[in-house]
């Protein structure tokens, strides 16, 4: 039997295949075994420890959007930090200047947002 150039993708198909069947199947499984008892308890809605409390539709404050719009800036930060270390040495002095550069940009911005209060939670 002679080998297809495809033949190599075969254990990958497998796996995409078992993966896609048990997706389908642990769903059914657990609906058709899972308990089905409903009670008034089990219906209210329940997060992090205490009950909820007023409308599920209020208005947050702006506050924590700006937090994770920032965090997301940070976090994109690290992302690029990382491959940046690992190509460090064949960067040379041009790679390292451009993340001195790059970390500029994020100090004088995390020292802008902190000058507007962006951080002060009180206010």
């Amino acid at each position: 039997m002679t080998p297809t150039p495809l033949s190599p993708y075969l254990p990958l198909a497998v796996v995409l295949l078992l993966a896609g069947g048990m997706a389908m199947l642990i769903p059914q499984i657990t609906t058709r075994l899972g308990p089905r008892r409903t009670s008034a308890i089990k219906s209210t809605s329940f997060e992090a420890g205490s009950e909820s409390t007023g409308p599920a539709r209020q208005r947050f404050a702006v506050k924590f959007y700006v937090v994770a719009l920032l965090f997301i800036v940070f976090d994109v930060e690290a992302v690029f930090l990382y491959p940046w270390a690992v190509n460090f040495k064949s960067l040379g002095w041009f790679g390292y200047m451009e993340m001195l550069v790059f970390a500029a940009t994020l100090v004088v911005g995390l020292i802008y947002i902190w000058k507007k209060g962006a951080l002060d939670w009180e206010s």
